[in-house]
């Protein structure tokens, strides 16, 4: 028997027909199919993933990202030309009026170029970052997130050339206006709907809810063999005191903390290896987790599924165990589930 080299990008490929990507989420959001792993055994159960109540009991917690997706992909004309681009933004910078974006053609607009976004705004490209990133200067006057919103589209994953869905169903139900600072859904959270959560808190399960702000960290591709050598983005999180208590309180009376998503597993993990502990506060994170991580925090984890050779791949393999997890997916595969962002679920206890 071959034994998996968790060092190689190569060990985490599997085979996905392309009409298995999800085009469309189904409707309700609650009946998306739902493969249940139980870690430890290895069985798989297959239900709807409103059957998520039958494998929740009292004094579990659910731990949600409530990020919210900005509409970051605005397109724009170089200026004094009529050429098409695309001003992919990603965050504010450190400098007021400054953001970090991905700009499209990225090798033709130079370190201050003008691109005129609609009729009445005009932002200069700047410097080069790390991995095609740029940063971008408004106007003094200008106010970034109104131009954003005027002038930008929801960014849809790349895999997602068709869809019919609305822009906000590429939210969750429980995002927050206030914590609008994500370039990508935290997609675990998509088949919740109000009222499965209302139920859920009847059977005596608490929620608490972290944010972790989704960038390049989270979907950008591993391009290296030699995992050694992927460069993981940071992204900021951040957990609020009743988070942290919820989180300490579940712990010592013997529940589960349930992750909705890897956003969320990263979350807390990194601030247990920071801190030693779960604890209030803001952190940039660049965790990567592969198989041999141990986990602090998590219990258990909603997830869905992940494109292959991706780091998301990895986390879910590091806590479900890699063989499980492939086995999982290739029958996945084989029943025609659905899969990535608006694709379906699998839940691993």
């Amino acid at each position: 028997m071959t034994v998996p080299d968790f060092s190689k990008t190569s060990t985490f490929d599997y085979y996905l027909p392309k009409e298995l990507i999800a085009q469309d989420p189904v409707e309700p959001r609650d009946s998306s199919r739902l493969l249940v792993l139980h870690k430890d055994s290895g069985t798989r159960e297959h239900k709807i993933f409103r059957d998520i109540k039958d494998h929740l009991r009292k004094g579990d917690l659910l731990v949600l990202n409530d990020t919210r997706v900005i509409p970051a992909r605005v397109p724009g004309i170089k200026k004094n030309s009529k050429a098409e681009v695309e001003i992919f933004f990603l965050s504010p910078a450190a400098e007021p009026n400054m953001w970090t974006a991905l700009v499209r053609p990225g090798r033709k607009l130079k370190e201050g170029t003008h691109v005129q976004l609609g009729e009445d705004v005009e932002i200069v490209v700047g410097e080069r970052l790390e991995d095609g990133v740029r940063n971008v200067y408004f106007a003094p006057s200008a106010d970034p997130f109104a131009i954003i919103h005027k002038y930008g589209t929801t960014p849809l994953p790349h895999y997602i050339t068709e869809t019919h869905a609305e822009p906000e169903r590429y939210q969750t139900v429980y995002s927050k206006p206030e914590k609008e600072n994500s370039v990508a859904s935290p997609t675990a959270g998509l088949h919740f709907t109000k009222e499965l959560l209302k139920e859920i808190r009847t059977m005596g399960v608490d929620e608490a809810f972290v944010t972790l702000q989704v960038g390049l960290g989270t979907f950008r591709p591993v391009k290296t063999e030699n995992l050694s050598e992927h460069i993981m983005h940071s992204e900021l999180c951040e957990i609020s005191n009743i988070t942290a208590r919820k989180i300490a309180e579940t712990k010592m009376s013997g529940g589960r903390v349930i992750a909705v998503g890897t956003t969320v597993v990263r979350t807390l993990e990194s601030f247990a290896m920071h801190y030693g502990e779960i604890r209030p506060g803001i952190l940039d994170t660049r965790l990567f987790i592969t198989p041999g991580f141990n986990f602090r925090v998590i219990d258990a984890l909603i997830t869905n599924y992940h494109l292959p050779k991706s780091t998301l791949l990895m986390l879910v393999s590091a806590f479900g165990g890699y063989d499980r997890i492939m086995e999982a997916y290739n029958e996945a595969v084989d029943l025609k589930y659905r899969f990535f962002s608006f694709g379906d679920s699998m839940f691993i206890c």
